[in-house]
């Protein structure tokens, strides 16, 4: 196979490597790489001869360039890894460079901005690949084969947490900003909330329970299953027991009582998912409507007391 031409945005963010790591070891070539942020070395591990732009207009001249030059240098995929609300922006700048795009999580911040995409996509012929790595995770797999089994009436209880603690500086960073993150939901939860879609089915109901800057909560009904979510970047809300072990991350899903066990095997996810895109066969925007929506309801949503029982034990100690 012929190595693909790849230029990635946002190149000294936190997920940028593992998109470096991903076209690596499938084989491929990233020829150009763009961050106003200068702090890059990682691409040296990856790809020492790739051009770096600290300016969108210079990066965009050279995408540019490298399409009309008619020598086969033109980009074939664009890597967007840049701030959330920024890659609507930078996924249609793709398309519209005559390449398709790889987008991370959270395609978008509202579920219109996947509409716009569509238009564009119909217009340019080109395609927006997510990254939506938990759908490829065997466990989850397996989960999902598990429930598609099951009596199509059933309804699942499900506890979902996910604490990952932040120090100050996420606050003061684009993450602490809502209109630029999307908040807590959006930056942190949005690939759960599309994992329970994925496993669970058609999302019916949503209310939250809570909401700050620094923690979430509430309630999501499927078709088969009823959820109570947590989620988290204060280390205060990280389990005594946990703390102990010097960790600051907690993860818990339970199924009808029973821990879905997939704490393993994250660290080749993006791998796989370079794998199936490049095979054809990526999660498009469709894919990525539901979750999108979910968020983007939680966001706008007013928090309720509930005493019904729905509250996550992690939402009820916070009252």
């Amino acid at each position: 196979m012929t190595a693909k031409k790849f230029a990635l945005i946002g190149a000294a963010g936190y997920i940028a490597p593992r998109h470096m790591a991903a076209i690596k070891t499938a084989g491929h070539q990233l020829v150009a790489a763009y961050d106003p942020n200068d702090s890059v070395g990682i691409i040296d591990s990856h790809f020492p001869e790739a051009d770096f732009f600290t300016e969108f207009e210079r990066f965009d001249r050279h995408i540019d360039k490298l399409r009309r030059a008619n020598g086969g240098t033109a980009i074939d995929y664009v890597a967007v890894c840049s701030p959330n609300y920024l890659h609507d922006s930078h996924t249609r700048f793709a398309l519209r460079s005559g390449a398709d795009a790889i987008c991370e999580k959270p395609l978008v911040l509202n579920p219109w901005n996947i509409d716009g995409l569509l238009e564009i996509e119909r217009d340019t012929g080109r395609k927006v690949n997510t990254i939506l790595q938990l759908r490829l995770h065997p466990a989850i797999i397996a989960l999902r084969d598990k429930i598609r089994s099951a009596p199509a009436s059933s309804k699942h209880e499900v506890d979902l947490a996910y604490i990952t603690s932040r120090g100050h500086w996420y606050l003061r960073s684009w993450k602490g900003d809502i209109k630029k993150s999307g908040g807590i939901a959006t930056n942190i939860g949005v690939h759960f909330f599309d994992m329970l879609h994925y496993i669970f089915g058609a999302l019916q109901h949503n209310r939250v329970h809570h909401a700050s800057d620094t923690k979430a909560g509430g309630y999501l009904e499927y078709e088969h299953a009823r959820v109570r979510w947590f989620l988290s970047v204060d280390v205060n809300d990280v389990p005594a027991d946990v703390l102990t072990k010097g960790q600051r991350t907690y993860r818990s899903i339970t199924v009808d009582g029973d821990e879905i066990e997939f704490s393993g095997g994250f660290t080749d996810l993006h791998n796989r998912s370079y794998e199936e895109i490049l095979a054809g066969r990526g999660f498009g925007l469709e894919e990525n409507r539901t979750a999108i929506e979910t968020v983007a309801a939680i966001r706008t949503a007013q928090p309720v007391r509930d005493e019904s029982g729905e509250v996550h034990p992690f939402v009820a100690r916070l009252s």
